[in-house]
């Protein structure tokens, strides 16, 4: 029989039920305002707050830094710890609200820990050919979420918040995790400012809930100050060595440095002098790291507003690898800034060594900015020079200094044009392809065609075997034909030179009968079980069991035969 109540009935139950919601609210909120007061007041004081603030604000929408720490909380195995663990972090800034005193404000956020290890990526890995290319199943990866809010005084760059998360134990127990955030350096910045902190347990050594402390390390950009200007950046690159502006690529006005180095890890190789062979004097990081880096990666950090001036983190990894997710090493990591300049087209780096380097990344400082490097667009490749981009990197210090380093040289290793107009090959093995390829001319059969040399079908997969039956896939990609210069780009080529812009002409080069010159670049790599086997010892292997072979020839459309060199 179904129950009736009356009105009198319902307003009573929804009084307790607000009530009780009310009380339930009350007991969070005097928590809340309770574990401030106890941890964060001396820091910087509560206070009243009075309107939403939208001009002063501790962080972008997004902060992003690294931490150190956090392995039971983020149910990580310590057995798979090594240096290729990738604890990143990244604070949301919710809300901002005005207080009763001027440079005080309250902040509401949420700080997100990330962990992923490569040992996962190794053991998880389905590698899967599909179009010349390989891919895989992303890494596992853990995270913990705090909901945090404090106050933030803007005169000291102190942040003192106060929250809550939950997690697992490797032991599957639920875990309700109370912490406070400690913050400094939180304001107006330069190359050498940090962001460093503490997020630590609320909780007492013995309880389940417990946590050690975690170090963080963030770069500040709100309100970043960059040192130099572009008059000023002209004058640091003066021990650069003299490379006309002519023979560099020119960025167009549509384009900036930040939109060409916007990817999250650009790599390159390094190449040292025939004659270094001190690690005190060839190596940037003298005789404290123990190996001679082989690789460099730039990870942007911020753009400027007009797009021509960035910062960036120059990462010297212990690896032959450098993928999406890497480690951070404050002990092998410059801080650099860069402007773009116009008149000699390339960019300008000042950069800084960590200088106070530990366990500890909240105790982390940042100087000696006596590290210059410049980068630039080759206007011109060959098949012995094919890179989209190259540069040296030096130090201002006399030979007698401490933390000098001869000059070092530094190619991209993926040969992408990067939108970057005007880039020319120049063919140099032409006449020795025609010599190596003198053989009767085929008479073509009726019924067959050819792909046109501009066509996306000169684009091809491969495979191959060598004498031990060994199987690896390959592709071959087209870099120029003729005197054009092709990207890969949404499943069509685009030239990039404006010298044939018509098709129609493109067409008639290649219908007159006379064979087009052809440069390629070929890359092997071995097949599943060899791959896998090279990814279980990645540090020594990696990237180098890719083999890339760089060819130039002769194309004929009409019988086609294609010959080359390489």
């Amino acid at each position: 029989m179904p129950m009736v109540m009356g009105s009198s009935a319902i307003t009573s139950s929804l009084v307790w039920l607000n009530a009780f919601v009310l009380f339930l609210l009350t007991i969070h909120g005097t928590a809340t305002e309770s574990s401030y007061h106890d941890h964060c007041s001396s820091i910087v004081p509560e206070s009243p707050k009075t309107a939403p603030e939208f001009a002063s604000l501790p962080f972008p929408p997004f902060q992003n830094g690294y931490y150190d720490g956090g392995d039971i909380i983020l149910n990580s195995n310590p057995s798979n710890y090594s240096i290729e663990n990738n604890k990143v972090l990244s604070f949301q800034t919710l809300h901002v609200f005005r207080t009763d005193h001027d440079s005080v404000f309250k902040v509401e956020g949420s700080l997100i820990l990330h962990f992923r290890n490569r040992n996962y990526l190794e053991q998880d890995m389905s590698w899967t050919y599909a179009g010349s290319f390989y891919s895989s199943r992303r890494s596992r990866k853990s995270a913990v979420s705090f909901n945090l809010e404090g106050f933030w005084k803007e005169s000291t760059g102190e942040l003192c918040m106060v929250g809550t998360s939950s997690s697992y134990s490797r032991e599957g127990k639920h875990l309700h995790l109370a912490a406070v955030l400690q913050l400094t350096g939180v304001k107006n910045s330069t190359i050498t400012s940090l962001i460093r902190g503490t997020l630590r347990s609320l909780s007492s050594a013995d309880d389940p809930n417990y946590f050690e402390p975690i170090s963080m390390l963030m770069f500040p950009q709100t309100n970043y100050q960059y040192t130099k200007n572009s008059n000023e950046f002209e004058k640091e690159c003066s021990g650069d060595t003299d490379v006309s502006g002519s023979s560099s690529l020119s960025l167009h006005m549509g384009r900036s440095i930040c939109s060409v180095l916007a990817y999250p890890v650009n790599t390159f190789q390094l190449e040292y002098a025939s004659d270094c062979n001190s690690s005190k004097t060839c190596n940037p990081f003298g005789d404290d790291v123990g190996f001679l880096p082989q690789l460099m990666s730039l990870n942007t950090i911020q753009c400027s507003s007009d797009g021509q001036s960035l910062r960036f983190l120059m990462e010297f990894p212990n690896s032959n690898y450098v993928g999406f997710y890497h480690s951070f090493n404050p002990n092998t990591t410059f801080v650099g800034e860069g402007t773009w300049d116009w008149k000699k087209n390339r960019l300008c780096v000042v950069a800084c060594r960590f200088t106070k380097r530990n366990a500890s990344l909240s105790n982390s400082q940042v100087g000696d900015c006596s590290i210059r490097m410049n980068l630039r667009f080759p206007a011109v490749w060959s098949i012995r020079n094919m890179t989209s981009i190259s540069g040296q990197i030096w130090s201002n210090k006399s030979v007698n200094d401490i933390g000098y380093f001869k000059r070092i040289t530094y190619r991209s290793i993926d040969n992408n044009m990067l939108g970057v107009p005007g880039l020319k090959y120049e063919y140099t093995e032409t006449n020795k392809v025609r010599m190596s390829c003198l053989v009767k001319k085929p008479v073509k059969k009726s019924g067959e065609n050819y792909p046109d040399g501009y066509s996306t079908e000169m684009s091809l997969d491969t495979s191959v075997r060598d004498s031990r039956g060994e199987l690896a896939w390959g592709s071959w990609s087209p870099i120029s034909v003729g005197d054009q210069i092709f990207q890969w780009s949404s499943g069509s080529f685009m030239p990039l030179s404006s010298s044939t812009p018509e098709s129609s002409s493109l067409e008639a080069n290649t219908s007159n009968g006379r064979p087009l010159n052809i440069s390629y670049k070929i890359s092997l790599t071995p097949f599943y079980a060899a791959r896998r086997t090279a990814l279980l010892n990645i540090s020594s292997s990696g990237y180098n069991m890719r083999v890339e072979i760089f060819a130039e020839g002769i194309y004929d459309a009409e019988t086609g035969s294609l010959c080359m060199v390489g």
